[in-house]
Formats: C-alpha cells, structure tokens, sequence
C-alpha cells in the first residue's frame, strides 16, 4: 500500500528533523528562565540570543530588530493595532484584500472603532496593482497593509514599489510573509518596509514560534504587557524550545533556499505539465509571478470540497479556500476577488508541495486527480464515497 501523500505545505510543515534535534534538549535536560541572572537563566538567553541573529540573517535584518512572538497572527495584530492606538483610533488605513484573515480581521474591528478602511482589489492576475495602491492613500492613512505571497495563489505582490512610495509619504508598510520566508529570498532591506511578520512552521520548523522584525527607528509597544521581554515589545517569558527550532529553520534555510527553490519549481512545473491532459483544469494565476511549489488550480465541474474528501481518502491531502460559516460552504473571498464566479472558486483546490515530496507523488497525485474529478462530474457533487 502507498504511503499518505501531504500536499497541503501552505497549512504547515512538517518539522525538519534537525529542528526537532535542536528543540529536544530544551525539552528536558537543559531548562532555564532567560530572564534569570544564574547559569541556568543565561543558558537559556544565550540559545535566544542565538535563535535571533538566525532569524535576521535570513531577512538580511538586524538581531535587535528581531521580536519573537507566538504565531504570525499575534505579531500582525501587534502592529496594527498598536498603530491604531497611537492614531487614537483615527484616520485610515490601507489593506489589500488578499489579506490573511489576521488582518483583515483587525481591520474589520478598528472599522467599527472609527478607522477608514480601504481594501485594494487585485486584478485577475492575483497580483494587487501598484497604481490602485497609490491611489487610495490620503493624508490621514496611517499604514498600509500588503502581503509578499498569497497563502492560496502563491502570488507574489509588489511589496518593494509600494514601500518606496509609501515612504515618500512617510507611511508605515506592513508585509505579511508568512507564505514566502523559506520559500523564496527575503530581504527587509531591498523590500525597504517597516514592519515583517513570519511564522517558523510554513518552513519546517516549530508551531508556536514567529517573528516580527521592526525596522530600526520604527516604533512599537507591546501588545502584551508585564515584564520587560523582547525589549518591551512582548512581555511573556520566552517560549525556548519554540524558539530555538525557529532558529535552527532559520539557519537551514539560510543555507539550502537556493537549492530548495530549484527543487519546488520543478515538482510544481512536473505538476502544471501534467494538468494539461485533464480536461477543464485551469491553473489560476499561471502567468504571474508566484511561489516555487504553489498551485490553486479549478477542474470545472467538479466540487472542491467533495474533491478534497475523495483524495484524502486516496491518502492524499490538498485544501481549498472554502470557509465554512454556519454550516454553509462559503466560496473563498481571494478566489473571488480575482474575478472568478461563484461556480469557479468551489471548483477548486490549492496544492502546495515541500522537500519531502517526489516525481513520484506528483505522478500519483495526477493520476488520482483525473479519476476522482472524472467520478465527481460523472456522478454530480453529491457523490463522496
């Protein structure tokens, strides 16, 4: 019998067993607060401090720059809302609707605290205009909010343009790069924003362990107050295992990223190559620039969510955008906002490949895919089993 097949690396990762080498002693034999004075404190300051200048060298940023949080979602709420309090809830804010739902939900609540919200739509590419960009900024906006890579299209969006014109208006650029730190080169410096948000296990290392890097000269209080942690900036004690796996991932893709994007963009182009023979497989997004292993693709005719179901019970597992509210099956909104009909976006499903897939996975999982889409549009939706 086959092995299970994880195609789902947008979701998480599995963690690297070198991380998971590096995390065990601190799971034991080696503890300490780091806020302590004692050996067993600084012990355990030292593996931070070691765990941060990891982290800056794959952003090209500074240690001191570096905050370690809890998720990704945290470190987004972190900025935004500490800018609206600074703001006193006044002014505007700029987001694409690409967003991941951690800021688009913040921006949903500072709207009802008396915040402008503008939400900048892509264009069919998945890909958020430029000149849209600019042309929904005011005098009052207080921060614009834009993505590096799309959790679903695996798009790349003009993170770089938009910050150099922000800064000329002396506008703070969030960039959520969750999806693209270890997937592709990331570089605070050549992107010029101001705040960064990434999150250890969408790169094979520890759930519970992320970072916000802040650029020098940027400011921040804390979102969580009490002790002096993080330079202020998140009191809590530190998470130390979590922390040195986000480290050692760090370190490892600092070192393999080159040969790691080498070896995606070829299981994905194997993958693309071989929806061609499907009938009715449309790969969206195919022209635009997008992350080495991602793709959202639609097989017309046939129901995402009960293809997602057909497959996993194949030991195969993908995703789609579909958000489930009320027991009701919602399209999803990204799909949506590239023009797709409603009929499309449930149509589809995102496959997101990882260092531990094969030739030989992406071969099974097309064959898999063309029969359980041909029984989905033979026998309706409404056939699971």
């Amino acid at each position: 019998m086959n092995s299970p097949v994880y195609l789902d690396h947008n979701a998480t990762t599995p963690l690297d067993p070198r991380v998971r080498d590096a995390m065990l002693p601190w799971l034991g034999e080696i503890f300490g607060n780091p806020s302590s004075a004692h050996a067993f404190g600084q012990v355990a300051r030292e593996a931070v401090e070691r765990a941060r200048a990891a982290v800056a060298e794959l952003l090209g940023g500074r240690p001191a720059e570096i905050v370690f949080t809890g998720s990704g979602t945290e470190a987004n709420n972190a900025v935004i809302f500490d800018l609206a309090r600074r703001s006193s809830y006044k002014g505007h804010i700029v987001i694409s609707a690409l967003e991941h739902p951690s800021i688009r939900e913040a921006a949903n609540r500072l709207e009802t605290m008396g915040m402008a919200v503008t939400r900048v739509q892509p264009g069919h590419d998945g890909v958020i205009p430029v000149a849209a960009v600019e042309a929904a900024l005011r005098p009052d906006t207080r921060l614009v909010c834009l993505m590096l890579a799309n959790n679903e299209l695996g798009t790349i969006q003009p993170v770089g343009e938009v910050a150099r014109l922000c800064g000329k208006r002396g506008i703070p650029v969030l960039c959520d790069a969750v999806q693209a730190v270890g997937k592709i080169p990331v570089s605070v410096t050549e992107l010029g924003i101001d705040y960064l948000t990434l999150g250890g296990h969408k790169f094979y290392g520890p759930m519970g362990a992320a970072a916000l890097w802040v650029r020098t000269g940027s400011e921040l209080d804390g979102l969580l107050v009490g002790g002096p942690q993080e330079r202020h900036r998140r009191a809590s004690t530190e998470n130390v295992p979590a922390i040195v796996g986000l480290g050692k991932a760090s370190e490892i893709s600092t070192a393999e990223l080159p040969q790691r994007c080498i070896f995606l963009t070829g299981l994905r182009d194997r993958f693309e190559d071989g929806l061609r023979l499907l009938p009715d497989a449309v790969v969206h997004c195919a022209g635009a620039a997008r992350l080495p292993h991602t793709t959202n693709l639609a097989l017309l005719g046939a129901a995402g969510d009960s293809l997602l179901i057909r497959l996993d019970l194949r030991g195969f597992a993908v995703s789609t955008g579909s958000a489930c509210s009320s027991g009701a099956v919602e399209p999803s909104k990204t799909l949506l906002a590239i023009g797709l009909s409603e009929s499309e976006a449930r149509s589809s499903i995102r496959v997101s490949f990882g260092i531990s897939n094969s030739a030989e996975d992406v071969d099974r999982f097309l064959e898999a895919l063309s029969t359980e889409a041909a029984e989905l549009r033979r026998f309706g939706s409404a056939l699971i089993l």
